[in-house]
């Protein structure tokens, strides 16, 4: 397949990505087909598993500051719902090993983008458009991509390409991944990189093997459905992208150039699919689905026209239409209604949502957390912490009321809460910006700093977190003695030096 350069400036994040991998092509050079091919499957990797969990969280770092990553509670909670149950299954079947179940990050990077894509990056890094949630008819298809990524990485295959297409070492195939990633911020940067005589072999290394594909294929086959989740998924995700492969991909559907539909895949799962059919097993309207996939939908295409679609959609949908459609195009619809600051179209749509959830657990919560999002953005925001159901412990009500409680007054009540959260927690970015906030709120300024930093540490953001440490000790010594709280200054001084071992491992690694 020949690689030519979009005509239309693709989203950050995925120029970012695309850019990564394109890097890692450059420092292979051309590798001829036959020399692609894996005859003999297994770990060939020359690459250690703390390697490459560096190596992605040089490119992760990136995409948290990547102005399309999204940390939504809620649509995270769905995705990794979904994820945390391959991720069982793959243990279940040995295909994840114990030293990559602990040595590699296993985290899901959303993206707003609303191109369809996926990929996976080293070291147990995904990154998941919204566009292709939306996409998806099903959880089962959703789990599908997720199990396809989740089994290239099991199978070692981004560092088994990197062995054999290059011998430099780690550390010069990061630098590099890196400095793709900063000319990726110019298009026309992005542009030069894929220009010239190598090109062509670039594009040939940028995707999996055949044989790595047909292997992603079959061990995540297995692996969704030891999950739970039902095999036609697999087989309706394939005649997607194989619709969109014939219809000749204009830019929407990315996956498909990293991921070429071929017919031998699609016969391999359809024969998988009926051998592992079970007899009744007719999936029900999948409300829930069908939600999260208009949440994804309105936040991956945010502008006044198509909110205003997602209104009129709502409008037309009929009471005889499928309740997963109506489901969908409800909750679209109020949520696209309060960000055009229209509270009484939200409410409608909402109690309307809250009518046909009603009999289904997970639906109605969804349906609840939901009129509680659009009180508080109506500026409700009394009404939007009594709505949050405070004695859940999931993160998205935890998120919620946290929220509103400190802009009704209670940041106490918030910081309490927060506080046992972020210590099973400690990787939670936004529990600790809101911590922060609440700190702020009671004029704890010593802990809101030392928790705008935790939040830095979060996203891999060293530097970051060591610039806002410094902060927080200057504020220590300034306070002087018998003023401030010593006992987090002591954590302060504590995670200081941590993150200061980290920044010196950083710059070994340069």
């Amino acid at each position: 397949m020949k690689y030519s350069p979009p005509h239309r400036k693709l989203p950050a994040r995925l120029r970012r990505a695309a850019a990564a991998v394109l890097c890692l092509a450059m420092a292979a050079g051309a590798v001829a087909p036959s020399q692609a091919q894996l005859p003999t499957l297994g770990d060939t990797s020359e690459m250690n598993a703390g390697t490459e969990r560096k190596l992605g969280e040089r490119i992760a770092r990136e995409l948290y500051r990547d102005p399309d990553y999204i940390d939504d509670p809620v649509l995270d909670e769905y995705v990794q719902d979904i994820w945390q149950r391959l991720l069982a299954a793959a243990r279940t079947r040995g295909e994840l090993t114990a030293e990559l179940d602990q040595r590699f990050a296993w985290q899901v990077l959303l993206g707003k983008d609303r191109s369809i894509n996926a990929f996976a990056l080293p070291g147990g890094w995904l990154g998941l458009h919204l566009g292709l949630i939306n996409a998806t008819a099903t959880r089962d298809e959703l789990a599908s991509v997720l199990a396809h990524e989740l089994s290239h990485v099991t199978q070692r295959h981004i560092s088994r390409l990197m062995t054999q297409q290059s011998r430099q070492t780690p550390w010069v195939i990061g630098a590099m991944i890196l400095g793709a990633l900063a000319a990726s911020k110019s298009p026309d940067a992005g542009n030069a990189v894929v220009v010239g005589g190598q090109a062509l072999a670039m594009q040939n290394q940028l995707n999996f093997s055949r044989d790595m594909e047909r292997e992603a294929d079959r061990i995540g086959f297995g692996v969704m459905t030891q999950a739970g989740f039902e095999a036609q998924g697999f087989v309706s995700m394939f005649d997607k992208l194989q619709q969109a492969a014939r219809l000749n991909d204009n830019g929407n559907f990315p996956y498909l150039r990293t991921h070429p539909m071929n017919t031998e895949r699609i016969a391999d799962m359809q024969a998988r699919q009926q051998l592992a059919a079970r007899p009744g097993a007719a999936a029900a309207p999948d409300l829930v689905h069908a939600m999260m996939a208009g949440r994804a939908r309105v936040l991956s295409n945010p502008g006044v026209d198509a909110l205003r679609g997602y209104v009129t959609e709502a409008q037309a949908v009929q009471a005889g239409t499928g309740r997963a459609r109506q489901a969908g195009a409800l909750y679209a619809a109020a949520l696209a209604s309060a960000k055009l600051r229209d509270a009484a179209g939200a409410s409608k749509f909402a109690s309307r949502l809250a009518d046909l959830a009603a009999g289904d657990a997970k639906a109605a919560r969804l349906s609840a957390l939901l009129a509680a999002e659009l009180t508080l953005a109506a500026g409700d925001t009394a009404r939007a912490a009594a709505l949050a159901d405070t004695s859940s412990t999931a993160r998205p009500e935890l998120i919620l009321s946290s929220q509103a409680r400190t802009a009704s007054g209670r940041a106490a009540d918030a910081a309490q809460r927060l506080q046992t959260w972020v210590a099973l927690h400690p990787r939670d970015a936004q529990a600790w910006q809101l911590l922060a906030a609440a700190y702020t709120a009671q004029g704890q300024a010593l802990r809101a700093i030392r928790a705008e930093a935790e939040a830095q540490v979060a996203h891999l953001d060293y530097q970051a977190a060591m610039d806002r440490f410094k902060a927080a000790q200057d504020l220590a010594r300034k306070a002087g003695p018998g003023t401030s709280d010593h006992i987090e200054a002591s954590i302060i001084d504590t995670r200081a030096r941590q993150v200061e071992s980290l920044l010196r491992e950083q710059a070994l690694e340069r």
